[in-house]
């Protein structure tokens, strides 16, 4: 992606990594896994995966470093997923655009309408950690291809 990106659109790539999670990252998700709603399948992308930046595919693509997830979780707590009080979830990253992706304590991921997490509007993008990040890779792969990473 990056080889010709600079011939495509006529400005140098940005950043555009998954970073290996190093020992501070590791122990975040261990923080993190005492946290509640976190999903363990979250944890367990943590535990390998520092994060996601994709700075240059479509608007970006971004999953957030545990460490931001337990910043953001201490400052503004769990996001409030609707009527249900065991409906929460974690906000762990986002699409570059001003929207969320949220983790529900269910573990399917979901992404805010707009970029307020007051009273969010939420959308089910996947049913679980796995199917959302084979989604990132389709977007990938179709940005590579296409030029438009598409909807998610």
């Amino acid at each position: 992606m990056t080889g010709e990106f600079e011939q495509r659109h006529g400005f140098p790539p940005g950043t555009n990594e998954i970073r290996l999670a190093e020992r501070d990252d590791q122990a975040a998700a261990g923080t993190l896994a005492q946290a509640t709603p976190t999903p363990a399948d979250l944890v367990t992308f943590y535990d390998s995966i520092g994060d996601v930046t994709w700075a240059d595919v479509g608007n970006g693509y971004f999953v957030d470093p545990a460490s931001d997830v337990l910043l953001r979780l201490q400052e503004d707590g769990v996001v409030d997923m609707g009527v249900d009080q065991n409906a929460r979830g974690l906000v762990f990253g986002s699409n570059g655009g001003g929207l969320a992706y949220v983790a529900g304590s269910d573990g399917a991921v979901y992404r805010t309408r707009t970029a307020s997490l007051d009273d969010p509007e939420l959308d089910k993008v996947a049913d679980d950690l796995r199917q959302f990040l084979e989604l990132l890779e389709r977007s990938l792969t179709r940005f590579i291809a296409e030029g438009e990473p598409g909807d998610l």
